[in-house]
This record gives structure tokens, C-alpha cells and sequence, in this order.
């Protein structure tokens, strides 16, 4: 298995980067209320897993040139075209297309329904975005009174904070379909299947599953050069990552402000601890970062990337110039740098 794991810390300033609905514990009429989870008693802003995903998607979509995948809605559920091929989005961030299809049966004549669900599981996995440290979450009141009458008043939720993320891709997923009869293996279907092998895909052998003689199943796998193509845009439109709720009052940049980039032998994730809470403030451990590189050190496929902007966490250049001087393992630089080494790092 082969995989890419990334860390990431945002910092936000009087933000509302992703809202829950009204608040029902104030007298205003017109109030929301953040995002936001218990830990250790106290309450921390969060980002959703899927409007970090929606961000990504945009980015991708405005910056990469992408064409997303078309969303149909049919009463209480919506879907993509689910078609991996066209859309690269619908490859790199999953799908599932439930649905029936009426044909005739060539044995009798009669008209049946048969299943046509498609599904796929991403190969892009990512956390939430959470606050490192407790910093309350404050609810200001604002009003709109360029009307006649009486000012119209409302409350919002707003918060400073450094958020930590996770993101994971799975290298040897990215443009390879399976077609089980399985909630998340049956990605194709026969047509999509003769499809893509007319136009340059091929079918490699599963290396995990077998049928009951012991042979390996197919996979269909596109050309190696496009799947690097979407794994490296994904990466990249990291650089430009924007989105969140209030953005016109409350602009926040959701670019990382430190990064962590590895290519991994397996599916584990090392970095989740990187950052923590210490006295009240959040930083960023050069002691965990190390005890990762000695403890995984095997495990590691290429060097570590660590990329930092200039003016955040500044008391971090001094102890990663001389850690990444030291051990061969460790590449450091500024935010953009390091990705742009990575993304050409990469490899299946």
C-alpha cells in the first residue's frame, strides 16, 4: 500500500468559517451559531470533514481548471454522474449513486427492475478541522439599519483560533475501479468498463481479492500519467485553498500555514499529535515531530516535507532549519516550496 499523508494548521482571526443553524439559547430572532464540540469540558470550534471537502473541490474546480462532476437531485437525495473517467472529482473524492433500471428480460419479454447503484469510497480521506486550543467563541451582536425604522438586530458566533487537519490519498486507488457486486466496489459498470479500455485504460490483477479458484479479480486502471496529473492538482490547490461561512464581514485565509507532506508504506497516519495544547497556547511539538521520524522511519517512502509561512509559529524556524540539516529525512521550507517539491516527489 502506498499512500500520502499530510498535517496541516490554519490560523484564523475573528472567523466563522462554518455555521450551524440558529441559535435557540438567545433572545435575538436572527442569531447562528458555529460549529463547535466538546473536549475536556470546553468548547472548540470545528470545520466539518465535508466543508473542508466542498472548499477543496472549489479550489480545484476554479484554480486547476477541473469540470466537477454534475449533481442530480431527485427528491430527497443527490447524487454525481458518478463517471470517474470525465470527472476527476468524482475519482479522487468518491461516490455514490444509488438507482434502478427498468429493462426487458431476453428470456421472457417482461419488463424488469434491475440494480444499478454505483458507489465508490474516496481515496481521499481528511478529519475535520479543529481548534488546537481553547479560545472562546465569542457571539457579537450586529444589526442592519440603512432601512427606515428601527435597526433590524442579529448575533453571530466568532472565534480566533489555529485548527490542525489530517488529509490521506490512496495512491494505489486514484484511478483504479473495481467492479464487485459490494457497497463500495462496484465503481463501473460493464458500458463505463468496455468504455474506458477503448480509450486507453487497461485491466491489472487485484492484489487482494480472489474469486473461489484463487485467481486474482480485475481492476481497470487508467493511464499512469493521469493519475498523477489528479493526484498532484489535489495536492497543489492546497496552496490556494479558500472557502468558509461569513467571508464577506468575517474574510479568513484557510491556507495552510504549516504543512507536513510524506509519501507512506502503509495506511497509518503519524502525524496526528504534532500539534497540542501547552499552557493555554497552541503549538506545534519539534519532540513529537522527531520521536515520528525515528518510529516510522522505515515506513517512510522519501523524505518528510515541512513547509512554514513566514510570521506564524516564527520560534519553529530555528529548531526545523537545524532538524532538517541534521536528518536526511526531513526537507523544510516555506508553505508553497515545499508542496511544489513534493508534488514532484511523488511516484507510483
Amino acid at each position: 500500500m502506498k499512500t500520502i499523508q499530510g498535517f496541516v494548521l490554519i490560523d484564523v482571526d475573528v472567523a466563522a468559517l462554518n455555521n450551524a443553524g440558529s441559535d435557540t439559547t438567545t433572545n435575538l430572532e436572527n442569531a447562528v451559531v458555529t460549529k463547535k464540540i466538546y473536549k475536556n469540558g470546553k468548547q472548540y470550534p470545528y470545520v466539518s470533514g465535508q466543508a473542508w471537502r466542498f472548499w477543496w473541490r472549489e479550489t480545484l474546480r476554479l484554480n486547476h481548471g477541473w469540470e466537477l462532476s454534475p449533481v442530480t437531485r431527485e427528491k430527497k437525495i443527490a447524487f454525481t454522474e458518478a463517471d470517474p473517467f470525465k470527472y476527476p472529482d468524482d475519482d479522487i473524492f468518491g461516490y455514490m449513486r444509488a438507482g434502478k433500471k427498468e429493462i426487458e428480460d431476453p428470456d421472457t419479454g417482461k419488463t424488469k427492475s434491475v440494480n444499478v447503484t454505483l458507489t465508490r469510497v474516496s481515496p481521499l480521506k481528511n478529519s475535520a478541522f479543529i481548534a488546537v486550543a481553547y479560545n472562546p467563541i465569542v457571539q457579537n451582536w450586529s444589526s442592519m439599519s440603512r432601512q427606515e425604522g428601527d435597526a433590524v438586530p442579529y448575533g453571530k458566533d466568532e472565534y480566533c483560533a489555529i485548527m490542525k487537519g489530517m488529509f490521506s490519498v490512496d495512491l494505489d486507488q486514484v484511478g483504479t475501479f473495481s467492479m464487485y457486486a459490494r457497497t463500495g466496489f462496484q465503481n463501473i459498470n460493464e458500458e463505463m468498463k468496455k468504455w474506458a479500455l477503448k480509450n486507453g485504460a487497461k485491466e491489472i490483477e487485484d492484489p487482494l481479492i480472489r474469486d473461489a479458484k484463487n485467481n486474482p479479480l480485475k481492476l481497470v486502471r487508467i493511464d499512469d500519467s493521469e493519475r498523477l496529473h489528479r493526484v498532484q492538482d489535489t495536492i497543489r490547490a492546497l496552496k490556494n485553498l479558500s472557502g468558509g461561512a461569513k467571508q464577506i464581514t468575517n474574510m479568513a485565509d484557510v491556507t495552510p500555514k504549516l504543512i507536513v507532506l510524506a509519501m507512506f508504506k502503509s495506511g497509518n497516519h503519524p502525524f496526528s499529535h504534532l500539534a497540542k495544547e501547552e499552557l493555554g497556547k497552541p503549538v506545534f511539538s519539534i519532540d513529537a515531530l522527531e520521536e515520528v521520524l525515528r518510529d516510522y522511519s522505515e515506513q517512510f517512502d522519501g523524505p518528510v516535507f515541512i513547509g512554514r509561512r513566514k510570521g506564524f509559529m516564527d520560534e519553529l524556524d530555528e529548531p526545523l532549519q537545524n532538524l532538517a540539516e541534521s536528518n536526511d529525512l526531513l526537507q523544510y521550507g516555506s508553505v508553497n516550496q515545499i508542496i511544489d517539491k513534493f508534488v514532484e516527489s511523488i511516484k507510483f
